[in-house]
């Protein structure tokens, strides 16, 4: 079964592998194709926007790599046997924002060439986003700063015992006296 589940991330990684090819390649074609038809004036970008492109492009390139690397299946050269699949491109965590800078990017490339260069603006969300994650998973925690002190402290309660909904259920029957459950004396 274990190998079941290599084969089908063997096959996901592929194809994701394949779309990101593509994806390094299209996206530039597309901006070419849509200055050509939209901004026949600006046909070739100056050189502010060419290096903007450049700049977003590097990042891009490295963070193909890096999954194409971390995603490459390993065959058997003779037989064609899969050795290992590669870690897992549809893992949440890195690797999924790995996948949506790469996205980001691709859409800026790509409205840049429809609609102009003011569409880089759009590609400030990463960084953005970046800060959010990194306040609200490390400064404010390490500051005491939570939203659970801040609402429990408007709710006026102090700490309270969660209780599971199974370990309710026991305490009842153990209230109605249910033979099943022994009582446990402190």
């Amino acid at each position: 079964m274990a190998h079941g589940a290599a084969k089908r991330i063997a096959l996901q990684n592929e194809q994701a592998l394949r779309n990101l090819r593509l994806g390094m390649f299209i996206p530039t074609l597309l901006s070419a194709v849509f200055r050509l038809l939209f901004r026949r004036s600006s046909l070739f970008p100056s050189k502010g926007s060419l290096a903007l492109y450049v700049v977003t492009y590097l990042p891009a390139l490295f963070l193909s790599r890096y999954l194409e690397r971390m995603g490459t299946t390993r065959r058997d050269p003779t037989t064609g046997a899969l050795i290992s699949p590669g870690e897992d491109l549809n893992q949440p965590g890195v690797t999924e924002w790995c996948f949506d800078i790469l996205y980001v990017t691709w859409a800026c490339q790509i409205s840049s060439g429809a609609f102009g260069d003011w569409v880089w603006w759009f590609y400030l969300v990463i960084p953005l986003y970046a800060a959010y994650k990194l306040w609200s998973n490390f400064i404010r925690p390490m500051l005491g700063w939570s939203r659970g002190a801040s609402s429990q402290a408007a709710e006026g309660g102090g700490e309270k015992e969660t209780v599971s909904k199974r370990q309710e259920k026991l305490r009842k029957r153990s209230e109605r006296g249910d033979p099943r459950i022994r009582s446990v004396r402190k």
